[in-house]
């Protein structure tokens, strides 16, 4: 099996899941339409390309882990759409402006509350199931030369650094789970007081696909997650179990 190499180093990151009401919260995990649509995004595709996301989003295979373990901030958010500049177009990554619309709610004040995830870096390792295009080529290459800018989330959680892994873009294995276990983990060069950001722990979080199980000498449990997505009808859609546990990485590299 081959599997590319990301590296998730941002300031904040958000990773969504369920949300109620004004409560946007974040699983600790990336999900599976996260990916979809990030890898997406880099290859220049759009919403109506809604085929090619559903496609690539049922053959996507990944598993992660956080090599320095990330805080959670909850940003409370407060705007008055009502204001004259509101009416204006906003930006996207798209190169089109956004018009609102929207009624009577487009004029109020609108309050909400966003969790991030803030000064961790995780590491995925994904695959795709079939030899179809894209390919874990293509996609690499995408994720070098994005077609728009990427973000981890959402677009205030902006990459510090490129995502594709600098040394070992792609590593082969036996599952995606060894693999996640032999890639070496990074860890930040930093001050010797600040011990949470130097990834001193030695048992990492991380989530793997269910059907691999769980090997003996590692502890995880089965969950189930909603991250799977109706890219025709941009719409949550549908569930999946996945492994979540600790597991050890032998190998360090420091960064900066």
């Amino acid at each position: 099996m081959k599997a590319l190499v990301l590296r998730l180093d941002a300031p904040m990151l958000s990773f969504g899941t369920t949300a109620i009401d004004h409560l946007g919260f974040t699983d600790y995990f990336p999900g599976t339409a996260l990916l979809t649509g990030l890898i997406g995004n880099a290859l220049g595709w759009e919403h109506r390309d809604f085929d090619k996301l559903q496609r690539l989003q049922e053959r996507l295979r990944y598993a992660a882990r956080w090599d320095i373990r990330p805080v959670r901030m909850v940003d409370y958010q407060t705007v008055d759409l009502g204001q004259p500049k509101m009416a204006e177009a906003g930006w996207t990554t798209r190169g089109k402006p956004e018009h609102r619309t929207g009624g009577s709610a487009k004029k109020e004040t609108h309050q909400r509350y966003r969790h991030y995830w803030t000064d961790g870096l995780m590491t995925v390792v994904l695959t795709l199931l079939d030899e179809e295009e894209p390919d874990l080529n293509q996609i690499a290459q995408a994720l070098r030369r994005p077609s728009r800018p990427l973000f981890l989330g959402r677009k205030s959680c902006l990459p510090s650094r490129p995502l594709l892994d600098p040394h070992t873009p792609i590593v082969e294995g036996e599952d995606l789970l060894e693999i996640l276990r032999r890639v070496p983990r990074w860890v930040r060069s930093v001050g010797k007081d600040s011990r949470r950001h130097t990834g001193s722990e030695d048992l990492l979080p991380a989530c793997w696909p269910d059907e691999i199980g769980t090997p003996s000498e590692i502890r995880g449990e089965l969950k189930r997650v909603f991250d799977l997505r109706d890219w025709k009808n941009q719409l949550p859609a549908g569930s999946r179990w996945r492994m979540e546990g600790v597991i050890d990485v032998k190998e360090s590299i420091e960064v900066n």
